[in-house]
């Protein structure tokens, strides 16, 4: 009785059929899809887990991407472990249908960043990466289909966390910014250069490809997304910089709704240039894509678009450093000019509010872009800021720099400057009539002693009676200079002789015999 009562209560189950029971469930379909299906998770997921470790000296360094940021897993002694990094299969070795996952497996790899500052560091895994992101570039380019928006989202996530990263700039406060000769300088290069190049190619190639549809594209390459590009253009290497300018560029061609934007945002960089650091390295690369961007300004021109050429480019002739830039900024200046000539008065005036006093390398490179812009100047803009602007020219026609002097005499050896003042001799040559003839009596350079007496020519053979009448003038002012150096002389020298006399007179007064032997002693 009591045993048939025990053999209805209930077994506690042994730990062999619990493992057993663990393990059986419910049985998969046996078919070969299916299989290769769980296969292609599983390798899938690994990817996956890849892309979520970070070797050292490597930064996503964004802070919109913190949910990309990877896991650094690491060993007690500090080294950090990477994982099992396998070569996937080739473009070549899968069909069609299979090429678009196995094209975003591949970006899923490309998102582990790799160690450059130690050479003999995964060199099989970088090795695997590379040849990687050269097929990934060779997918793009031969596409045939427009990309969906997954593809879009994966692409701008890798290129994210292999490009955003905090710069290595080395300190700037000890650099002689107007000695800066980028030719001479040695720029400091990125080790990890041998992949960020592929994967600048691959955006840039992904950028301008047919196949990415703009409307999608926008919501992954957004306001962030360019303004992490344009701080990369800080970076010391001008390869990295040669490549953002050309994305920059196809990203306001293509996405024409950001254009705005990215307007403001390199006003922004220029604004805090010039009235605050005067350390950017990226500033030639900017107004080159401006350049272009100024080229295509529907007219009549905004309003917006003269206001960026007086707060923004005009002084941008302020720095110390402007050799960098300076061809990039005067093809931006001249733009604006034959757009709109009538802003030829606006950019003078601008110029001869920033004129270098005492740099004369900076003067010679004024006096060049002043040239660029007086040919694409109009008699009637011209006449509005002749008087100021050849008060400054004559002024460096007497520049001791002999290059100075040179380059602003060469002014008359365009056809167009020289037709513009002889239409306006009558106010220009006693402005710089003066200047002329103290170059051709006591300048030290015989060259430009020679340019002098060759635009002197021009005015004679113009205008002889003008030279003439600018000539008596001219020795007037000098016999009234005269005679007012040697009053000033003589009242120095009668000034000179009151004060000896008085000292004299003092001498003679005090007698030494009469102080006190306590003072002398004293």
């Amino acid at each position: 009785m009591i045993k048939q009562i025990l053999n209805r209560l209930p077994r506690k189950p042994s730990k062999s059929s619990d493992s057993r029971d663990s393990v059986t469930g419910p049985t998969p379909p046996s078919s070969s899809s299916s299989i290769s299906s769980r296969n292609g998770d599983l390798q899938a997921s690994r990817i996956t887990n890849l892309s979520n470790q970070i070797p050292p000296g490597s930064s996503p360094g964004i802070n919109q991407l913190n949910k990309y940021a990877p896991a650094v897993n690491s060993r007690p002694n500090g080294n950090y472990v990477v994982p099992v990094y396998e070569a996937l299969p080739s473009f070549k070795d899968v069909t069609s249908s299979e090429k678009q996952s196995l094209f975003m497996r591949k970006l899923d790899l490309c998102c582990v960043v790799f160690d450059f500052t130690d050479p003999a560091k995964n060199l099989k895994e970088k090795d695997i990466k590379r040849q990687t992101l050269l097929e990934l570039v060779d997918y793009v380019t031969s596409a045939s289909g427009k990309f969906p928006e997954n593809v879009m989202q994966e692409t701008t996530k890798m290129v994210s966390i292999n490009l955003f990263r905090n710069l290595t700039i080395p300190p700037r406060e000890h650099m002689v910014l107007e000695k800066i000769d980028a030719d001479e300088e040695d720029p400091v290069m990125d080790p990890a250069w041998p992949h960020l190049q592929i994967v600048y190619e691959f955006f840039l190639r992904f950028v301008a490809s047919p196949e990415t549809d703009a409307k999608l594209a926008k919501r992954y390459i957004d306001h962030s997304f360019v303004l992490k590009l344009l701080d990369l253009l800080d970076s010391e290497d001008p390869r990295e910089r040669e490549y953002l300018k050309t994305i920059l560029h196809r990203i306001y061609g293509k996405f024409m709704v950001h254009r705005p934007f990215i307007r403001k945002a390199i006003n922004n960089i220029f604004y805090q240039f010039i009235f605050e650091t005067e350390k950017h390295n990226g500033i030639a690369e900017l107004l080159e894509i401006l350049g272009s961007v100024i080229s295509g300004f529907a007219l009549p021109l905004k309003e917006e678009h003269k206001l960026f050429l007086v707060r923004a480019l005009i002084p941008l002739h302020k720095p110390r450093c402007i050799a960098m830039y300076h061809q990039q900024l005067s093809y931006c200046i001249t733009q604006f000019i034959e757009k709109d000539c009538k802003l030829a008065d606006t950019v003078i005036r601008g110029l001869l509010k920033y004129w270098p006093i005492t740099n004369s390398s900076k003067e010679v490179m004024f006096l060049g872009e002043l040239e660029e812009i007086l040919e694409a100047t109009q008699p009637a803009d011209f006449q509005r800021c002749m008087v100021p602007l050849f008060r400054q020219i004559a002024r460096c026609l007497n520049s001791s720099h002999f290059q100075v002097a040179e380059r602003a005499l060469f002014l008359w050896n365009n056809d167009h400057i020289e037709n513009l003042i002889k239409q306006n001799s009558k106010v220009i040559l006693p402005i710089i009539f003066p200047a002329l003839e103290k170059n051709t009596k006591s300048h030290w350079n015989q060259a430009v002693q020679s340019l002098t007496l060759n635009v002197r020519k021009i005015f004679t053979d113009h205008d002889p009676d003008l030279v003439s009448e600018c000539l008596k003038k001219f020795e007037e002012d000098e016999a009234k200079d005269k005679e007012i150096r040697s009053k000033g002389e003589a009242t120095w020298k009668r000034l000179e002789e009151i004060a000896a006399s008085k000292a004299a007179t003092r001498e003679s007064v005090i007698d030494p015999r009469t102080i006190p032997h306590q003072v002398l002693s004293v």
